[in-house]
């Protein structure tokens, strides 16, 4: 059973990001305000949850959740500040679009960047703890998987509509065989011994 807060009396925002590990894409950030009572018996880290239980769990945060929020940063930006600032700037700017001010933030993992004006309290494998931190990690990979299922249309042979841009055999395979796409991250992995960029 998911925690519901962290600190009674408290507006919390739980805050998670998805596409971190990637090799292409952005990554995503989503920042939620569940009401106080809010429980479905599917919510869970999203890495835990089916595909098809996530796609039914978003739409019913979207609307019950006091407010919510997500936000990316794109493969370029990643490459010039590193995944890390990355990640944490995604966050802040999932936060700065909340229409409701949390008091406290709680962020998955086990560092950030603090937020000006919000205490944060970091959270090791949060989203399996808390509920708001599982709610933001549902709508940060939902919507990136989106993103990623349109980038998929321009370029499909690299297989984006399964691995979402995650350094599967067949993605590696393609950037081997291929290149890089427009959307690859160029600091990562397998990308920074690949020069080529292939724009077919």
């Amino acid at each position: 059973m998911l925690k519901r807060f962290f600190q009674k009396g408290l507006v919390e925002a739980g805050c998670d990001e998805a596409g971190r590990g990637c090799l292409a894409g952005p990554v995503f950030a989503a920042s939620v305000i569940l009401p106080p009572g809010f429980r479905h018996t599917l919510l869970n880290d999203s890495k835990q949850v089916t595909e098809e239980d996530r796609n039914t769990l978003r739409p019913i945060i979207e609307r019950k959740a006091v407010a919510w929020s997500v936000a990316m940063v794109d493969h370029e930006e990643i490459d010039r500040i590193n995944i890390l600032k990355a990640s944490f700037k995604a966050m802040h700017l999932a936060i700065d679009q909340l229409n409701t001010k949390p008091d406290l933030l709680l962020i998955d993992g086990h560092i950030f960047s603090p937020y000006f004006g919000i205490v944060h309290q970091c959270v090791i494998q949060g989203d399996a703890i808390y509920a708001s931190i599982a709610a933001a990690s549902i709508l940060a990979k939902t919507h990136r998987d989106e993103y990623m299922l349109q980038l998929h249309d321009e370029y499909p042979h690299y297989g984006w509509n399964e691995n979402k841009g995650y350094g599967t055999a067949r993605h590696r395979q393609q950037i081997t065989e291929r290149g890089l796409s427009p959307y690859h991250r160029k600091t990562f992995g397998i990308c920074k011994e690949e020069p080529q960029v292939n724009r077919d």
